[in-house]
């Protein structure tokens, strides 16, 4: 119960943290790409790596883990917008815009998440 709680408790303050992060991104960078979920997806990515990694070297509880990588990453990372963002790229044409977007997301995220669990790892 105390899982289920803490991971609820960390998913608010994971998408309380993604609003914060892509509003100042948005106004400090306006534009047709979506800077503000890259970045979030991305470093939220690096974080669940360094998570996993940790649990992984039982320097963290698999409850620390849970709570921080589901609860906080899983609010903090939004595939669905990604997703939303992705389509309306496409939809105003701009689709070599939505192709780097898709891609480099994708790519970035990986080599983060793999990035966070090297370093968690040394």
């Amino acid at each position: 119960m105390i899982t289920l709680l803490g991971v609820a408790a960390a998913a608010a303050l994971g998408a309380l943290a993604r609003y914060v992060l892509d509003q100042y991104v948005q106004y400090r960078r306006p534009g047709p790409f979506p800077l503000g979920t890259w970045l979030i997806n991305v470093s939220g990515s690096f974080v669940l790596g360094l998570l996993v990694g940790l649990g992984s070297r039982h320097v963290l509880s698999e409850q620390i883990v849970a709570i921080a990588g589901v609860g906080f990453c899983g609010g903090y990372t939004t595939f669905s917008t990604f997703s939303y963002e992705l389509v309306r790229l496409c939809e105003r044409g701009m689709v070599r815009k939505a192709l780097f977007y898709g891609a480099s997301s994708l790519a970035a995220g990986l080599c983060t998440a793999a990035a966070g669990f090297a370093v968690s790892t040394l």
